[in-house]
Formats: C-alpha cells, sequence, structure tokens
C-alpha cells in the first residue's frame, strides 16, 4: 500500500463506501508482511515515500523471491539491488515480467506510480568502470519515476570533457557524482554548480586507492563545501539521497 491508496481507502470510509471494519481487515498488513523467513517492511513507502528494495547479495533464492513476492503483492512493484546473472535467470522465471539488468545488477518488477516535475537528475562518473554504480543510481531514480540525464566518463584527467557538458549539469535538479582512484570528480563538480552534489566513491583503482577507500577520504575532505558523500559503491544509497530531496517538491 502507497500513500494514494491510503488515502482512497480513507475517502471510502469518510464517504460511506466502506465499512470501517472491512477498512481495519485492510489495514492489518500495512506494518509488515511476513513471508517465510522474511518480514517485509510495507509501510516504508508511506513513511519514506520509496518500498523497501530487497538486497539479493548474500539472500538465498527462496528468500528473495519471498521478499519479491510479498513487496509486489503490497505495491505492485518491486526493486532488487546486487543480483547476480544466475539469481536472475530464476527470478524471471518466477515473475517474468520482471526485467534485469547486467550492468547495475538490479532486478525490477513494474515502476513506482508518478513522476517528478523536476529537471533531471545528472548521474555523472568519470570512467566505464564506474558504470555499474552509476547505472544503480539511474535505474533506481528511474524505478520512482525520476528524469535522468546520463554524463559518462568525464573524469578529471581530461577536465575538458567535463566542461563541455557545464550546461548540463547547471541545468540538474540534482549532481551524483561517481568516481574512484582519487575521488576528485564530485569536487570539482561542487565548485561548478548550485545544485546538491551528491558524491559516490568507487571501489575502481589501482592498490593504494584501498578499494575505494581513498577516493571516499577525498570526498569526505572535498573543500567544494556542502557534498553530500554515502558508502564506497553505494549507487542505490546516492539515488535514496536524491529521491529523497526530489520527495519535499510536489509530483506530478
Amino acid at each position: 500500500m502507497n500513500e494514494s491508496k491510503l488515502r482512497d481507502l480513507l475517502d471510502q470510509v469518510s464517504s460511506g463506501k466502506l465499512p470501517p471494519e472491512q477498512a481495519l481487515e485492510r489495514l492489518r498488513t500495512l506494518p509488515f508482511a511476513e513471508a517465510g523467513q522474511v518480514l517485509a517492511d510495507t509501510h516504508r513507502v508511506i513513511r519514506q515515500g520509496f518500498p523497501e528494495a530487497v538486497y539479493a547479495e548474500g539472500k538465498t533464492l527462496t528468500q528473495t523471491t519471498d521478499a519479491l513476492t510479498a513487496l509486489v503483492a503490497a505495491h505492485g512493484c518491486a526493486l532488487a539491488t546486487r543480483v547476480s546473472h544466475e539469481v536472475a535467470a530464476l527470478l524471471l522465471q518466477r515473475f517474468p515480467t520482471g526485467s534485469y539488468d547486467g550492468v547495475s545488477r538490479l532486478y525490477r518488477i513494474g515502476q513506482m506510480e508518478g513522476s517528478f516535475h523536476s529537471t533531471p537528475v545528472a548521474v555523472v562518473c568519470a570512467g566505464t568502470s564506474d558504470l555499474p554504480v552509476a547505472e544503480e543510481a539511474a535505474q533506481t531514480l528511474e524505478f520512482a519515476g525520476a528524469r535522468v540525464n546520463r554524463i559518462t566518463d568525464v573524469g578529471v584527467a581530461g577536465l575538458h570533457r567535463l566542461l563541455a557538458r557545464l550546461d548540463d549539469l547547471r541545468r540538474a535538479s540534482i549532481v551524483i557524482a561517481i568516481a574512484g582512484m582519487e575521488g576528485a570528480l564530485p569536487s570539482v563538480l561542487g565548485g561548478l554548480v548550485a545544485a546538491p552534489v551528491i558524491a559516490v566513491p568507487t571501489s575502481v583503482g589501482y592498490g593504494a586507492s584501498l578499494g575505494g577507500i581513498s577516493a571516499l577520504l577525498c570526498m569526505l575532505n572535498s573543500c567544494a563545501s556542502g557534498l553530500t558523500v554515502v558508502n564506497i559503491d553505494n549507487g542505490f544509497g546516492a539515488a535514496m539521497a536524491a529521491l529523497r530531496m526530489l520527495n519535499m517538491q510536489p509530483k506530478a
């Protein structure tokens, strides 16, 4: 159940079209739904504006399937992150209307209702090695009804590539900046645009990058004030930060 369905339910009770007892029965499963070993948080979309997503890495196929089944029953759509190719092939048999993207490792069933009035969110990555994280962010935003402008391979080693897209960047409602190595891209963007910049360090880089820790520390120490920094390789978390900002604006 989402906010619009909850409002519709309350309107039906208020107008006398639905007895309170029937409405109460529908609301009994509102906070969470039990499915096998999984307790699906079906209330989260009302509290936060986005339904619970299934983090598939480390879960069994049964646990992932049970969670998706409960969430689809509650919302009509569901999203799973960090889904392996092998698990995705089995999920497609169980949920044939779903779709899998091998780059982002997202498995999507349907899409959330509504869209946003805002200009697109710019998802910017320094190199094509960062694309898995960038696509996790971009496709999570699209699942929620946000528009995305992808800007790829504009790392600071060739700054002219980034400056050539400056008009697009300054039109964005939010900028998600994704980079590994030394993680300089968000700092540069933070000095060029007025929109919120969400920085995502990736684990891309040679030995001293320490699996993304170097990029993370550089972003946390950025001299461009006001950056939001999420965890290493966390494209989903960056998208969620952007959606919290977008949810402060009216939807179409």
